[in-house]
């Protein structure tokens, strides 16, 4: 079993900067980040390979976010930048344990099964 705690999200204007942290409880083989605004579908918005660091980005946060990872710590975090009120959503951390090379969408979140609580990012404008 895995459990995932949040942190770091908040209420920011339109330009600013956050990051998310989110620390797991045992070894996982890949990592993602996902939101979902009231009213909307959930959305990957970036995911890491925990053994190679490959990162996957939605191209709605592709250049703006950036996904990273402390493996001492088992920890991921999402540094997020120029960040805009369409950003605002609840945000979750997921991980996958059982390795797949290839056939599957890394911003899926129905292939994690895995899942934080979510936090909640607010961006003004």
């Amino acid at each position: 079993q895995v459990q995932l705690v949040e942190s770091g999200g908040g209420s920011v204007q339109a330009g600013g900067s956050l990051r998310l942290s989110c620390a797991t409880t045992a070894s996982t083989y890949y990592m993602g980040w996902f939101r979902q605004a009231p009213g909307k579908e959930r959305e990957g918005v970036a995911s890491i390979s925990t053994g190679n660091s490959d990162t996957y980005y939605s191209d709605s946060v592709k250049g703006r976010f950036t996904i990273t990872q402390d493996n001492a710590k088992n920890t991921i975090y999402l540094q997020m930048n120029s960040l805009k009120p369409e950003d605002t959503a609840m945000y979750y951390c997921a991980a996958k344990q059982t390795m797949r090379v290839s056939g599957w969408s890394r911003l899926d979140g129905a292939e994690y099964p895995y899942w934080g609580q979510g936090i909640q990012v607010t961006v003004s404008s």
